[in-house]
């Protein structure tokens, strides 16, 4: 397992995902971040179905330009066909995720921030690397379990313990 910090890179886990990496029972921000750049959507019970070498392998391949992110939704896509017998759904690909603006801090971000007695400062947002913006626009979502979201603004320096 990779040490986390703020010089995270595309397949560093985080500190707040800690309690399952060692497992990978659960899917880590970095694999979710790669299947929203894909378009890929994978099921839970698909990512339970994967052996333990595949989903390391998806944790450590890269999808970051136009052939591994291609490299990527086909290897994704296989796993699933062998253990669904149809392969996963798809999405629509954001062009311009909120994940690479910089300039604008999401409301279910600052939202979520708020309520746990938090405000994140545009300068604060600017700092964070698009792969920490992911993981607090996911872990804002209001039909998402919150409770790794503080955790997380922690580790990103966002606040002080």
């Amino acid at each position: 397992m990779t040490q986390a910090n703020t010089s995270l890179e595309a397949n560093d886990f985080f500190q707040f995902e800690a309690d399952f990496v060692e497992s990978l029972r659960c899917i880590p921000m970095q694999v979710r971040l790669k299947l929203d750049t894909c378009g890929v959507k994978l099921k839970l019970e698909h990512w339970h179905r994967f052996s333990e070498g595949e989903r390391d392998r998806l944790t450590q391949l890269q999808c970051s330009d136009r052939e591994s992110t291609v490299a990527y939704t086909a290897y994704v896509q296989s796993l699933v066909q062998r253990v669904q017998g149809t392969p996963a759904s798809t999405l629509a690909i954001d062009p311009h995720p909120p994940w690479h603006n910089g300039e604008a801090v999401p409301e279910d971000v600052q939202t979520q921030a708020q309520a746990v007695g938090a405000e994140i400062e545009l300068e604060q947002w600017r700092s964070l690397r698009p792969l920490q913006r992911f993981a607090l626009i996911k872990l804002s979502r209001p039909s998402h379990e919150n409770r790794n979201f503080y955790p997380a603004l922690v580790e990103f320096g966002l606040v002080s313990l």
